[in-house]
């Protein structure tokens, strides 16, 4: 049990150490940019593998499920929140990408980092004065997998992918990204597990939200920045 108790200290080192890399959560680069800029006609298992290794890499779209599932015991519950954020995400990034919808991705990724200080508010109890004004929070959960997709898509798009074959590279990217996520998400629904049965679990959540909202803010913080700075 001694290692539960260093659940919070060790999130707090994973998140400071990789801000780098969160920074860039969305980006397509080196090998794997040359080979979707070049690639032309179907190549499921490459783009499948592809959006495995974005989800995994994608330390936005982690900060934000391990919010969601933070507080969800029930295995039912889990599916449910997932699924529509699943729902979300793959919607707009097909879309996004067929019918060539053009966004400035600094700021889509200020708003998903923005996804992650709100659930980490919604964990922390921030959002119960707001009474029958208060989100729902399926609905939410919803609406910012629509964002997290349009990065996805963003991503991609910055790639000029050959319309050869598109269609079904976007799918398998597709799969691939709930495959990450699934591979992802069963991680952190086990730490999750163990850590609730300690028994001071819900006085280290509080902490462990608060870093969650601090990571957040700093990377919608970096985004705006770097918006701003490239406009």
């Amino acid at each position: 049990m001694s290692c539960i108790k260093t659940v919070p200290v060790a999130i707090a080192i994973i998140v400071g150490c990789l801000f780098p890399a969160i920074a860039f959560a969305h980006n397509i680069a080196g090998g794997d940019a040359d080979f979707v800029t070049s690639n032309a006609g179907a190549a499921i298992g490459p783009f499948i593998y592809l959006g495995a290794k974005h989800m995994v890499t994608g330390y936005d779209h982690l900060l934000f499920l391990a919010g969601v599932v933070f507080f969800l015991n029930r295995p039912l519950q889990v599916i449910q929140y997932v699924s529509l954020f699943a729902l979300g995400h793959s919607l707009t990034l097909l879309t996004g990408v067929l019918a060539n919808i053009s966004v400035n991705a600094y700021l889509i990724d200020a708003i998903i980092a923005l996804s992650v200080v709100y659930k980490a508010l919604e964990n922390m109890g921030a959002l119960q004065s707001l009474g029958r004004w208060r989100p729902d929070t399926r609905w939410a959960v919803f609406v910012f997998g629509l964002f997290h997709g349009l990065g996805l898509s963003a991503s991609l798009q910055e790639l000029n992918l050959n319309p050869d074959g598109l269609l079904i590279n976007l799918i398998s990217f597709n799969v691939g990204v709930e495959l990450g996520q699934l591979t992802a998400l069963s991680l952190i629904v086990l730490v999750f597990a163990l850590w609730r049965r300690h028994p001071g679990f819900n006085r280290m959540a509080f902490t462990s939200n608060t870093m969650l909202m601090c990571a957040g803010f700093t990377l919608m913080i970096y985004q705006l920045t770097a918006w701003w700075l490239n406009a």
